[in-house]
């Protein structure tokens, strides 16, 4: 490709980009001029895609990490003929276009994943790395890969200096991601300026401690050296990931504001675009683009041939291995196998003919040896807390490498071997959700990981990632509460369930007991558009006896009427309760029946967030008006007064050090306090 038309596309990039942030006012120019060169040698030279068909299963991903360079990428897509019209570019950042602020997976064709929160993208770009190695070490056969595409990220200063790129780079290195490439837009400069004084990492010797290769620095402005440098990354044979460090220049051709941090998220202003098209050499008024620039860009026939090819290669495969095709079609559909509604009900049944009398996270255990069983597509792992969160079962060994970075086969309970399905995280909660992200969005496995529930303080901006995307993870937390006892406020999560059934399109579970337990799980693994999060206990949790299971998946359900307790009268009070409190509301039941003849319904609410969605009607049924309501739960009150709740026995305070039925009666969560509270809104004057 000639010197000259690979300038010319570059250029076009920052036209439209450069128009596009002055006509919303609002944006970032810089990022976009400055990476047009190095977006030419990916996307004009090596990248594997078809515009007609973003969703091709052997596309090679492309992951735009610092997002705020946004027209970066909507041009790209434009240009190379995507369905995503001028009319669209002109409309960025407005109500309801196809081009907001930052890339948003679900709204813009072609783009993989939302980005914006920095660090985040290059993490999920690791996921979708793991998530094409692991699928083809499982579906790939000798003459037939039809999994085999690479994993392209850019990032910036930002991504690199947060601390998730530290996660995931280790983890990329460890894992021996050889298809993931990543370019680094070394510019130097962030909003606050030059970023040296705070910035003085050395990159390459730090990717390189990582078990990355490292090509670079080169010129960024080059694209015939970025596309030597992506090459030489596609053709190595050690199996690791490559850094291409870039030097380039923030607004390149922006007469007075490249190199500066003016550029970074400023509109140019009418008078410097003005400059800035003289200094390019591009006569084309705002939002003009030449055939000829459409002609070297367009990317639909190439891609078109690309997918036939792949679609005669997998004709093959399929005729070869059909059901293999068939479950690999399946799997990258996010379709559950025709089997799991029996599956999801002998799970459930079992946990209730059992009535074992176990922690949550060990329920959770038991419902996951069932379902990793039937789901080959279930890839679990843990932030170093394997034996604590449990996340671990026999049908899914430990995820290990061998030094030439295959995957290592490891026998089942079933006694085939097959590749680890349980991938310890280390201490990288943060890295291990975004990684989780990649995975869901990559497409071929459901993702879950554990941590303790305090620690999704750590994890959370990830967590509310997958919601806004609409992805399909599992958070396994435990250690729900202060019932973890003696490691104390540190640990004890006082705060944690409220704030995370904060989080819009977020399913918050906090099951009572084994039956409670594999109905979430089960919800979980049908909510193809919503992550769930799982909070489970330490202590053992009785199994509270009911006759409706069914009921349990509306999030709230009755769990014991008075008559239960030998009172033939309807309530005069309600108990509503989740996880662990369960039996303390069972208890204080009980002892009011007994000692005072109230009568007291019980409700278990595993799941507040489920609940809020049911009709009215049922939510009547369970939480009948003119009752007084008293809600029971090892957190914050806050939450519970959207329930019309006359009182709440709770924790407005952080936790103590101490075992933990001594911190139950240090804080009043015993069945004497809350019959006594139940009393105090019966009777109080």
């Amino acid at each position: 490709m000639a010197d000259n038309t690979s300038t010319l596309m570059a250029n076009a990039i920052r036209a439209l980009a450069m128009d596009a942030v002055q006509q919303a006012n609002s944006g970032h120019p810089g990022a976009a001029l400055g990476m047009a060169d190095m977006a030419v040698a990916l996307w004009a030279r090596h990248l594997q895609h078809n515009p007609a068909n973003p969703h091709w299963l052997d596309r090679d991903r492309f992951v735009l990490s610092n997002g705020h360079g946004s027209m970066l990428i909507y041009a790209l897509l434009h240009l190379s003929g995507y369905a995503l019209p001028m009319k669209e570019l002109k409309n960025f950042r407005q109500l309801h276009s196809k081009t907001p602020g930052h890339p948003e997976v679900g709204y813009t064709p072609g783009v993989e994943t939302t980005t914006g929160p920095l660090g985040q993208g290059v993490t999920n770009a690791v996921g979708m790395a793991l998530a094409e190695k692991l699928l083809a070490q499982e579906f790939n056969r000798p003459g037939h890969e039809v999994v085999n595409h690479h994993t392209y990220v850019f990032m910036g200063d930002g991504c690199l200096m947060e601390g998730i790129s530290h996660e995931a780079a280790a983890l990329a290195g460890a894992w021996k991601l050889g298809k993931l490439i990543a370019l680094y837009d070394d510019n130097g400069i962030s909003i606050d300026g030059q970023v040296a004084p705070w910035f003085i990492d050395n990159t390459a010797q730090r990717f390189a401690a990582y078990g990355w290769s490292v090509i670079g620095p080169i010129d960024g402005h080059n694209a015939d050296a970025v596309d030597a440098a992506i090459a030489q990354a596609k053709s190595a044979s050690d199996n690791k990931p490559t850094l291409i460090i870039c030097k380039t220049h923030i607004g390149k051709g922006s007469p007075n504001r490249a190199n500066t941090a003016k550029a970074h998220g400023e509109p140019l202003g009418t008078e410097e675009i003005k400059l800035t098209r003289e200094a390019l050499g591009w006569p084309h008024a705002p939002f003009e683009m030449p055939q000829d620039v459409y002609a070297a860009w367009d990317a639909k026939a190439a891609g078109q041939a690309r997918e036939a090819a792949w679609n005669a290669k997998f004709a093959a495969y399929q005729a070869a291995f059909p059901a293999q095709a068939a479950e690999l079609l399946r799997r990258m559909k996010g379709e559950l196998p025709k089997s799991f509604s029996q599956l999801a009900v002998d799970t459930v049944v079992g946990a209730h003919t059992k009535a074992e009398t176990v922690a949550s996270r060990k329920a959770s255990q038991l419902a996951l040896e069932a379902f990793t069983a039937g789901l080959p597509e279930l890839l679990g792992g843990s932030a170093d807390l394997t034996g604590s969160n449990l996340t671990n079962t026999k049908s899914t060994p430990n995820l290990r490498f061998d030094a030439q970075g295959a995957v290592v086969l490891s026998d089942t309970a079933s006694g085939e071997k097959t590749g680890g399905r349980h991938i310890n995280y280390g201490v990288r909660e943060f890295g291990m959700a975004a990684i989780m992200n990649g995975i869901a969005l990559h497409g071929g496995y459901i993702p879950y990981g554990g941590t303790f529930l305090t620690f999704s303080d750590y994890s959370r901006n990830a967590i509310r990632m997958a919601a806004l995307m609409k992805l399909r993870v599992v958070h396994v937390f435990t250690h729900d509460s202060i019932g973890l006892g003696e490691d104390g406020p540190t640990h004890q999560s006082i705060e944690h369930a409220a704030s995370l059934r904060l989080i819009p399109n977020l399913d918050v579970w906090r099951p009572g007991d084994t039956a409670e337990t594999a109905v979430a799980w089960a919800v979980a693994l049908q909510n193809k558009n919503k992550p769930t999060a799982l909070l489970l206990s330490r202590q053992n949790l009785p199994y509270a006896p009911k006759d409706d299971l069914g009921q349990i998946s509306k999030g709230a359900y009755v769990l014991a009427e008075p008559e239960e307790v030998g009172l033939k009268k309807k309530a005069q009070a309600v108990l509503i309760a989740t996880g662990s409190e369960v039996q303390l509301a069972l208890k204080a039941q009980e002892l009011l029946a007994k000692e005072f003849k109230i009568a007291v319904r019980v409700v278990s609410m595993p799941s507040t967030t489920t609940f809020d969605k049911q009709k009215a009607a049922y939510k009547t049924e369970v939480l009948p008006e003119g009752i007084p309501r008293i809600a029971v739960e090892m957190g914050v009150t806050d939450g519970w007064w959207k329930y019309g709740c006359a009182a709440v026995v709770g924790i407005d305070s952080y936790g103590e050090s101490a075992p933990a039925p001594v911190l139950f009666k240090h804080f009043g969560f015993t069945p004497e306090n809350v019959a006594n509270t139940v009393r105090k809104v019966l009777f109080r004057k």
